[in-house]
C-alpha cells in the first residue's frame, strides 16, 4: 500500500527544525500542503521569528510542495486559532495535525523551579491542547482527521531529571486515549508518537555514534503512519534509530480481597499476585478497569 496525501492539508508544530521539520518534508514529499509551525525560540522556549519555519517553507517548495509558514506560540489560543484560520483560508480544510512543539527545562525535581515546571506543561500540554481543540470542530464537520500527540518515553516510563517533561508527556498520552475515542464516530483518529531522536534537545547528552543513529528521519515512518487515511487508532507507537514498537497501559488481573479490617495486611502481602502480569489487559477504556472490579466482587459473592 502507497501512503499518499495529495488533497491532504497537514499541520505541523514546532516544525522549523529537527524532528517536526522532518514530519514537514515528508508530508509534502508525499502530497500534503503543509503548514509549518514554529515559534523560532531555542529549546529551552527563549526568543522568537518567523524564519526558521519560513526555511522549511521555501525548502518544500522548492522540491515543488505546497507550504505556508506561521510563526504562533502553541500557549497562545488566540495565535493558535489564527493559525488554522490561515490554513482554512488557504486551502479550505485540516485533515492532519502533528503536536510536536515542546520545549525542555531539565533539572532534577528538588532543584527546578515551579515556574519551569509550569511553562513545560504549558507549551506540551496546553499548546497540543489549543491545536487540537483549533482543528476538532473542522474535522468534525469534514468527518475526517488524523491528530498525532508526541509523547515521550520520559512519560512512559520516567526518567531522571525530567519530572516536568514527563508528567507533559504522559498527559498527552492520556489525552490521546480519551479523544480517540470521542473522534472515533467523526474517523477522526488520534494517536501518540514516541520518539527517540536526535535532535537540539540531545546534543551533546549521547555518543556521536548514537547521534547518528537517531537521526530524526529514522523516526518519520511511524508519524506517516498514524497521519494516514489507514492510520490506527487509540496507539502509542514508538519508534527510534529504524525499530518501531506499541507501548500500552496495561492493568493486571489482580486479586479480590473484600473489604474488611485486615484487608491493608491481605493486600500487602498479596502483593507478588496484585502485581503478576499473566494475563494482563489493554482496557479498551476506562470502564474497563471497573469492569474487572466489580465482576471480580460478584464472582467472590457468588462463591
Amino acid at each position: 500500500m502507497s501512503i499518499d496525501f495529495h488533497g491532504r492539508v497537514a499541520i505541523v508544530t514546532g516544525a522549523g527544525g529537527g524532528l517536526g521539520k522532518q514530519h514537514a518534508l515528508a508530508l509534502a514529499k508525499r502530497g500534503a500542503k503543509v503548514l509549518v509551525n514554529d515559534l523560532g525560540g531555542n529549546v529551552h522556549g527563549e526568543g522568537g521569528s518567523v524564519s526558521a519555519a519560513q526555511a522549511v517553507v521555501d525548502e518544500i517548495i522548492k522540491a515543488g510542495g505546497e507550504a505556508i509558514a506561521n510563526g504562533a506560540s502553541v500557549t497562545d489560543y488566540e495565535a493558535v486559532q489564527g493559525m488554522v484560520k490561515q490554513a482554512m483560508d488557504k486551502w479550505g480544510r485540516v485533515d492532519i495535525l502533528v503536536n510536536n512543539a515542546g520545549i525542555l527545562r531539565d533539572k532534577s525535581f528538588s532543584k527546578m523551579d515551579i515556574a519551569d515546571f509550569r511553562l513545560v506543561m504549558e507549551v506540551h500540554v496546553m499548546g497540543a491542547v489549543h491545536c487540537t481543540k483549533a482543528v476538532w470542530p473542522i474535522m468534525q464537520a469534514q468527518n475526517y482527521g488524523r491528530v498525532i500527540m508526541t509523547t515521550s518515553s520520559s512519560g512512559l516510563y520516567g526518567n531522571f531529571g525530567q519530572s516536568n517533561y514527563g508528567a507533559a508527556k504522559m498527559a498527552l498520552a492520556g489525552m490521546m486515549q480519551t479523544l480517540s475515542i470521542e473522534g472515533e464516530k467523526y474517523n477522526i483518529r488520534v494517536n501518540s508518537l514516541a520518539p527517540t531522536a536526535a535532535t537540539r534537545m540531545t546534543e551533546g547528552l549521547m555518543p556521536e555514534a548514537v547521534l547518528k543513529a537517531l537521526e530524526p528521519q529514522a523516526v518519520v515512518p511511524a508519524m506517516l503512519v498514524m497521519a494516514c487515511e489507514d492510520a490506527p487508532n487509540r496507539t502509542i507507537m514508538c519508534a527510534g534509530a529504524g525499530s518501531f514498537e506499541v507501548a500500552n497501559i496495561t492493568l493486571t488481573q489482580g486479586v479480590h480481597l473484600g473489604v474488611s479490617d485486615d484487608t491493608p495486611e491481605q493486600l500487602l502481602a498479596a502483593m507478588s499476585q496484585v502485581t503478576d502480569r499473566t494475563g494482563e489487559l489493554v482496557p479498551g477504556s476506562g470502564s474497563g478497569q471497573g469492569s474487572l472490579e466489580v465482576g471480580k466482587a460478584m464472582a467472590a459473592h457468588k462463591s
